[in-house]
């Protein structure tokens, strides 16, 4: 019978680099906080339980965050903040008496997958190991810890950057923090961390090194990319890291049949499903999570902002923006348009320049609007929600709707028309 997981997940750092009064954690690629793709990627292997958030700076925000959004999720407070190691060792408490395998890793590697995960957990369990240190190989190792290897190839210990030697610095396999444990048999190492170090802080790396002189058996399993363990530590950084995710998802969706007109301008999110034979044109963002159907023309200028369905055959224009909306089978919306909290059903023409006015600035509420089968909005149209919008209903071109059209029917609020016949003359100077 295969052991329960819990996780340990490092989330209390300030994030000097970033610059920002957003913790790091909670910055975002896609509209996803950096946190948010670490615990779904733990979440998705279906294998834990329960995690293990360290919380410090901003430690109230990051809360609320994971409240909001998890419920096998609870975080533990770091103050202060002495390392990695004394972060881990919050969580020890709670993990008394627990008979399975503890996986810790830090909360800014948004581009760890849960496949990788899952091979980090079957590489473990198949060599049968106390701990097994997830490495990966890069060019320019600077700042990362090192793996230190013995004679023979076998992990020796890890080496923290501002501890290395001058050969060490050579190394170019480094830790990238993540690891996993059989909790039973190395839980005590957290109770012998110490400071003797350049940074005086408690290593988690410390681990390992109490793991080996043990006896225990301590490997390292090396990423197959690297790029998986990129972690963020400034905003470029971060917006590297959106450009790697942005390549890794259109690569997908090229191959499953989807053409991306123009990769380079074009950034979807890795939440978001289309099917084949869908045209995305240039200067597309797509972000949160949405399913796309067949044959559909989305862009060129076209956002689509989450909580989007849209069926088979569907355009969405330039210039056009889409929020918290579903669009059933070959409804157009094609030019200079804001359709958002609205479902629109099927063969729907929205004009040019037609805005759905969802929000209440006052109450700070959000009402719904509802477009029926083959209805069609005229250009600059406003339909002002709550409203529902009949079949076969049309709104007459600069109309501002505040209140149902029923089926059949013709909404149209427009002013008479005034001419004021020589009104050039009438400005025009001597």
């Amino acid at each position: 019978m295969e052991k329960a997981i819990k996780s340990i997940i490092l989330a209390a750092g300030k994030g000097t680099r970033m610059k920002s009064q957003t913790p790091k954690v909670l910055h975002q690629i896609f509209n996803k906080e950096l946190l948010g793709y670490v615990i779904d990627a733990l979440n998705n292997t279906g294998k834990v339980e329960e995690n293990y958030i360290i919380v410090g700076h901003c430690a109230q925000q990051v809360e609320e965050y994971v409240k909001q959004n998890y419920k096998n999720v609870k975080c533990r407070l770091q103050s202060p903040q002495q390392g990695t190691g004394h972060a881990a060792l919050q969580a020890y408490d709670d993990l008394k008496g627990f008979d399975g395998e503890v996986i810790i890793l830090n909360g800014d590697i948004p581009l760890l997958t849960t496949e990788t995960l899952d091979k980090f957990i079957e590489e473990h369990r198949k060599n049968n190991n106390a701990l097994t240190v997830m490495s990966a190989i890069i060019d320019d190792p600077t700042n990362y810890g090192r793996i230190v290897r013995d004679n023979n190839g076998d992990l020796k210990a890890i080496v923290e950057e501002k501890d290395t030697t001058d050969e060490q610095k050579k190394i170019k396999e480094i830790n990238t923090g993540a690891y996993i444990l059989d909790w039973a048999k190395v839980h005590e190492a957290f109770l012998h961390f110490d400071t003797n170090n350049a940074q005086h802080e408690y290593y988690l790396t410390d681990i390992v090194k109490w793991a080996i002189t043990k006896g225990l058996k301590a490997r390292s399993y090396i990423l197959e990319n690297s790029e998986e363990s990129f972690g963020i530590n400034s905003k470029k950084q971060l917006a590297e890291a959106a450009k790697i995710l942005k390549n890794r998802v259109l690569d997908k969706l090229l191959d499953d049949g989807v053409t991306i007109v123009d990769p380079d301008t074009t950034y979807i999110s890795p939440q978001t499903e289309i099917e084949p034979d869908t045209i995305i044109y240039p200067c597309t963002y797509i972000e949160g999570k949405n399913k796309i159907g067949k044959g559909c023309k989305i862009g060129p200028f076209a956002r689509l902002r989450g909580d989007v369905q849209l069926g088979e055959g569907v355009k969405i224009g330039n210039f056009v923006e889409i929020k918290k909306t579903t669009i059933k089978d070959h409804t157009n919306v094609c030019h200079l348009s804001y359709v958002g909290d609205s479902t629109l059903g099927s063969s729907v023409n929205i004009g040019a320049g037609t805005i759905t006015a969802n929000y209440n600035h006052i109450t700070k509420e959000k009402f719904r609007t509802i477009i029926d089968d083959n209805a069609s909005t005229g250009s600059n149209s406003v339909i002002v929600a709550p409203a529902h919008i009949g079949e076969n209903a049309s709104i007459g071109a600069g109309s501002v709707i505040s209140k149902d059209i029923e089926a059949n029917a013709l909404g149209l609020t427009r002013a008479p028309l005034k001419v004021l016949k020589g009104w050039f003359n009438r400005l025009k100077k001597d």
